[in-house]
């Protein structure tokens, strides 16, 4: 078969997803090929299978915004066109279900019929999508698309909150290859970052202000009181600034590290203890599922899909948000004792292994056969 998909090509959840949706169909023979404005951060080595299609945005004098919307779609018939697409899979719904649909009608007009399935991931639909200046445009497209799916239940509950969406919202969820993240940890990674044998907890995220970094340094600030500890911090953001300012006021500097982004999260991960996510809203929490995979079991809130994922004191802990007492609790409960916290990474381990990518990506193909019988 061969595949359009569409995506932001950034660090975030739903370009991570996207990406390796499509290294993983390209592995199993299928012609993927990427739309996006470049190169997406994990399409970091060859697959004679895959090829990547830039969109090219024109400046104007007349332009005070350059017109990506009507570049991606002009894009996308091109590359449908001229590639002999099968079907288009566009993440995230804002601009990409929106082009997706205008690319469709023009290929429409040339006797091309192209299926658009569509994959909500979070934001698009529970803060941007629900702004009124996108929210008629966003609830027009989802439901112009042939297929749509959401990443959680969650996700798809919210979505038929805010929008009128006349269709069915397939629930395929994110997926995580175990394999990558099944790895032993580097002992000598291990001792630079905790010299005299300390836990390591990690946080990664984009650390904007649903992600609630500052509640992460005070809850590394009561395990610490009990339990020698250190932290990672990967990834960067806009409160960034002040988590370093509040390291800084707790006296935390020397047990915090801030290495910023990070394509090879595996061998990161590998290192840790324990993984905290005390965000105000995850639609899935890819990155509690991929510290999972490698055996970190996760403190997070009990908000929208890390329920889902995270299993109350099985995998590890769930807490409302902004208790951060009690999520300090927790962590020590997992990090006190070796046979408790093997436990937990066992169980985490487990859990991980329901949402492996080999479990999810047929799932995927099943959908794209019921619009053309490619497979």
């Amino acid at each position: 078969m061969r595949i359009g998909i569409v995506c932001y090509p950034t660090f975030g959840g739903s370009g991570v997803l996207a990406t390796e949706l499509g290294k993983a169909l390209a592995d199993k023979g299928h012609q993927v090929h990427f739309i996006t404005y470049q190169q997406p951060v994990r399409l970091n080595e060859f697959n004679a299978n895959i090829t990547y299609h830039e969109v090219r945005v024109t400046t104007y004098p007349l332009f005070d915004y350059p017109p990506y919307e009507t570049a991606l779609s002009s894009t996308m018939v091109d590359v449908i066109a001229n590639n002999q697409l099968d079907l288009l899979h566009v993440h995230y719904a804002i601009p990409h279900a929106s082009a997706a649909y205008l690319a469709k009608k023009i290929l429409e007009g040339k006797g091309k019929n192209i299926p658009v399935i569509t994959t909500l991931h979070g934001t698009d639909i529970t803060l941007v999508g629900r702004d009124k200046t996108f929210a008629p445009v966003v609830a027009f497209s989802i439901n112009q698309s042939d297929a749509i799916t959401a990443v959680s239940k969650n996700l798809r509950d919210e979505t038929y909150k805010i929008f009128e969406v006349k269709k069915e919202i397939e629930v395929i969820h994110n997926f995580v290859d175990v394999r990558r993240f099944n790895k032993k940890p580097i002992d000598a990674f291990r001792k630079v970052i905790a010299q005299n044998g300390e836990r390591i907890l990690l946080h990664a995220s984009n650390f904007r202000k649903l992600k609630r970094v500052l509640d992460i340094v005070r809850i590394f600030a009561e395990v610490r009181k009990k339990i020698p500890s250190k932290l990672l911090f990967v990834g960067d953001g806009p409160d960034r600034p002040a988590a370093e300012d509040l390291c800084r006021e707790l006296n935390l500097c020397d047990d915090i590290r801030f290495v910023g982004k990070q394509e090879q999260m595996e061998e990161i991960i590998a290192v840790a203890d324990l993984f905290l996510l005390p965000s105000e809203y995850e639609s899935f929490g890819l990155a509690a599922l991929e510290a999972m995979a490698a055996g970190v079991p996760v403190i997070s809130t009990n908000v929208g899909g890390l329920p889902e994922i995270n299993i109350n004191g099985k995998t590890g802990f769930l807490s409302d948000v902004g208790n951060i007492q009690e999520m300090s609790n927790n962590a020590v409960h997992i990090l006190e004792n070796n046979d408790t916290l093997q436990k937990f990474k066992a169980n985490a381990s487990a859990q991980a292994k329901l949402f492996d990518i080999h479990r999810i990506v047929p799932i995927y193909e099943a959908l794209y056969n019921r619009f053309c019988k490619c497979l």
